[in-house]
C-alpha cells in the first residue's frame, strides 16, 4: 500500500432527531451545547464511532471499545504486548531506555489502521518507552448550524431490582434529547504525515466509508436507529500535497442556511445547502447511507 500523495480535506453534515448525539458527562449527561445554545459533538466522540465502523470494516484497531474488543484483551498495554515485534521493545524497556521508539511507532502503524490514521500516545507505567505517533487525519469537533432545543423525560422502573420489595415505580433518572438539530463537522488528511506513518490511499478510502455510514451499528437507548443520519459527505482531492487552498478556506465554501420563512427547523429540507466551487481542486459530493 501506497501513502497517499494528494491533500484531502472533508466536511460531513449529519442530523439528530429525538436522541441525545453526545452526553456531557459532567453535566447530567445532558446532550453538549455550548454557551450560545449550538449542540457540539466532540471529535473524541466522532473517532470512537469512525473506529468502531472501520472495525465493522474487519479492520485492526488499536483503541476498541471494552465492548468490542474482539481480541479479548481489555487494556491498550496487553493489546500492544500482543505483537511479537512490540513486545520485544517493551520488555527491552523494563530495565533500560532500548532506543527503540521509532521502531515501536512504524510497527504499531503498520498493525492498526487508527494509529496510522489518527496517531497514538504509548506510554505505559511498567516500562521506560514513552512513543508518539502523529497521525494524518484530523477532525474537528461537530457544531449544529442553529441552537438546539434540548427535551428531558422522567423515566421509571416497572420492576423490583432484588427480592421483598413493594411493587413500585420509583423514578430512576431522566432521559435528554435533542428535538431536531443540523450538525455540520470537518476534517482533513496530511500527506506529508500520510508518509510517516504508511496511511495509504486504501486507507483514505476505508475512511471515506467509515464517514458515510457513520451512524450505522451505533444505535442505544439515547440515540435509536434511524434518530441520527448522515445527509451529506463532501470529499475534496487536491492535485499535490500542499494542497489549492487552506483547509479553513475549503470547509469555508460549504454554506448552510435556513430556508426563507423557516424560523425553526424540523428536517433537513428546511435547510438549504450549497458549495461554493474551488479552483483546481477536486470536490465529490456523496449521499449519506
Amino acid at each position: 500500500m501506497n501513502p497517499i500523495q494528494n491533500k484531502i480535506d472533508f466536511t460531513v453534515i449529519f442530523s439528530v432527531k429525538n436522541a441525545n448525539p453526545n452526553g456531557d458527562p459532567l453535566n447530567g449527561n445532558r446532550p453538549r451545547q455550548n454557551f450560545d445554545g449550538f449542540g457540539e459533538v466532540s471529535d473524541v466522540c466522532l473517532k470512537r464511532k469512525i473506529r468502531n465502523r472501520l472495525q465493522d470494516m474487519g479492520k485492526k484497531i488499536f483503541v476498541q471499545s471494552a465492548d468490542r474488543a474482539e481480541d479479548g484483551i481489555n487494556n491498550l498495554f496487553e493489546r500492544a504486548e500482543s505483537i511479537d515485534g512490540l513486545k520485544e521493545i517493551l520488555k527491552a524497556n523494563e530495565k533500560k531506555s532500548s532506543g527503540q521508539a521509532d521502531e515501536f511507532a512504524y510497527l504499531a502503524s503498520k498493525e492498526w489502521i487508527d494509529v496510522r490514521s489518527f496517531g497514538q500516545v504509548f506510554a505505559f507505567a511498567k516500562n521506560k518507552l514513552s512513543v508518539g505517533v502523529r497521525g494524518p487525519v484530523s477532525i474537528q469537533l461537530a457544531e449544529s448550524i442553529d441552537p438546539i432545543t434540548i427535551n428531558s423525560m422522567q423515566i421509571t422502573k416497572s420492576v423490583n431490582s432484588v427480592p421483598g420489595e413493594g411493587k413500585t415505580s420509583d423514578t430512576m433518572g431522566t432521559k435528554h434529547f435533542v428535538d431536531f438539530g443540523l450538525y455540520i463537522f470537518h476534517g482533513s488528511i496530511n500527506p506529508q504525515l500520510a508518509e510517516k506513518t504508511g496511511f495509504s490511499t486504501e486507507d483514505a478510502e476505508s475512511i471515506k466509508e467509515a464517514l458515510r455510514t457513520l451512524f450505522e451499528n451505533d444505535a442505544s437507548s439515547a440515540r435509536p436507529e434511524g434518530t441520527m443520519a448522515v445527509e451529506k459527505l463532501y470529499w475534496w482531492e487536491h492535485p499535490g500535497k500542499m494542497g489549492s487552498h487552506s483547509a479553513a478556506k475549503v470547509h469555508q465554501s460549504v454554506k448552510v442556511h435556513k430556508k426563507e420563512g423557516i424560523n425553526q427547523p424540523r428536517a433537513v429540507s428546511d435547510y438549504e445547502i450549497r458549495v461554493e466551487p474551488l479552483s483546481n481542486v477536486e470536490m465529490t459530493e456523496i449521499e449519506g447511507i
